[in-house]
């Protein structure tokens, strides 16, 4: 009883710190002519500036024929433009003691850059140039085309885990662009045209398609300032197209099965589940954490520790802007077989379907949720990327503020229930990789 009300104590703690966090947190914000929204969170705590700009711009937005082009303009951003020359980004940025850094996801194209605040202004320069200028060479775009490639053959074609991911996406969207790769099919990388990169470039990186993130040492006026000298002056385009299409109701388990060189088998199962803004969002991540975070986790328990059938497994879903799938994958160990460890998995789903989670499980899972959040808060970069990611996939960056109230309020039936919902025969999908030996 008295280790019971400790957690619950602790975890009230946990709780009230982290809204305390979030609500201390000051945020201005701005809308250029050209349509960029600017959010600016002021933190002299610390000499430095974390600049992010999110292009709402992924693989959702490709077609076939030019999957890979956003993660393509993630390198080709940093390969010269109007002013600053091939490489200059870098070197300039470099020069100024910054660093800078990129991701594509399905949804989005994100650019990172950290510097002093005395490098504020050669930033937006860099940046409006490159937005607005980025350079076309021939040469570049073939030696560009090369990179992605070797990429993609050392991260998909040439590693059993990125191929058996790619086979289950591919398998279990019919419809949804969800359903190609972000680094592309091969095929496609080998023939983008000029006139597919200018068009998708252009869609993609109107300011008008862009929210920019500053935190750190900063003031919110000069932001503005600068915004208004270098963004501002930068025409909008059309925004990608609206991605309409949505994937229907999966009838009955989908398989696919992927035979090639391998040590071990790996299992992997998606299940469809909603977007970051439904409501089922906070339930399933708290799902996620009793089933999957850490040695004391349901699945680690059970495949790992107790029926040593497992050297790993991992499961949970990252926040999207349509509906995504909750990915579960385990690779087993020497002799035992791929249908055995997929067996016991469904076991323990079937388990938490069938009874509510403990008080204890579900405290921990909020605990661990709350105190994860918190830790991303205190650093001027996990405040930028924070804010930018509430803004786009939850609709409002303010959602952030209720983010540890939402965790707050699932209850051991909100976690039964959507189990239920979601873990079913016919709403799978199962990717299985049978070892060969090497011809």
């Amino acid at each position: 009883m008295i280790m019971k009300k400790l957690i619950l104590l602790l975890s009230s703690f946990v709780f009230a710190l982290v809204s305390i966090q979030a609500q201390s947190i000051e945020v201005k914000t701005h809308q250029l002519k050209n349509g960029m929204k600017i959010l600016v969170h002021e933190d002299a705590s610390i000499p430095s500036v974390a600049l992010y700009i999110f292009y709402r711009i992924g693989s959702r937005n490709e077609r076939p024929g030019t999957t890979g082009l956003s993660h393509y303009f993630e390198h080709m951003m940093f390969n010269g433009a109007k002013k600053f020359g091939p490489k200059q980004f870098d070197i300039q940025m470099e020069a100024a003691g910054g660093q800078n850094n990129a991701y594509t996801s399905q949804d989005l194209t994100v650019y990172q850059d950290w510097f002093t605040p005395s490098a504020l202004e050669l930033i937006f320069d860099l940046e409006a140039d490159r937005i607005q200028h980025l350079a076309f060479d021939p040469k570049i775009v073939e030696s560009e085309r090369g990179v992605v490639a070797s990429e993609r053959r050392s991260s998909v074609d040439a590693n059993n885990f990125g191929i058996l991911s790619e086979q289950l996406w591919a398998t279990a969207f019919a419809a949804h662009p969800y359903q190609w790769p972000v680094v592309g099919w091969m095929v496609d990388i080998e023939n983008w045209k000029m006139e597919d990169l200018k068009k998708h470039f252009e869609m993609g990186y109107s300011p008008s398609n862009a929210t920019m993130v500053v935190t750190g040492a900063v003031k919110f006026d000069e932001i503005v300032r600068l915004s208004q000298k270098y963004i501002e002056p930068i025409p909008s385009h059309d925004p990608p197209p609206p991605v309409t299409t949505q994937e229907a109701e999966q009838m009955g388990e989908r398989r696919v099965t992927v035979r090639k060189f391998a040590q071990l088998p790996i299992v992997m199962m998606g299940y469809h589940v909603p977007k970051a803004t439904d409501p089922d969002y906070y339930p399933l991540q708290v799902l996620s954490n009793v089933l999957f975070f850490g040695e004391s986790s349901r699945m680690y328990q059970r495949l790992v520790d107790k029926d040593q059938i497992a050297l790993s497994v991992s499961g949970g879903m990252q926040p999207t802007l349509d509906p995504t799938l909750y990915r579960i994958s385990s690779q087993p160990k020497a002799g035992i077989a791929p249908d055995q460890v997929e067996k016991v998995i469904y076991e323990e789903l079937e388990r938490i379907k069938a009874e509510a989670v403990t008080d204890k499980e579900l405290q921990k899972a909020k605990n661990v949720l709350t105190a994860g959040f918190y830790r991303q808060m205190k650093t001027i970069s996990g405040k930028a990327n924070t804010l930018g990611s509430y803004e786009i996939f939850f609709g409002d960056y303010k959602k952030l503020f209720s983010a540890a109230d939402e965790y707050a309020k699932v209850t051991a039936a909100d976690v039964k229930r959507v189990a239920t919902k979601y873990f079913t025969e016919k709403n799978r999908t199962v990717a299985t990789l049978i070892p060969e030996n090497k011809k």
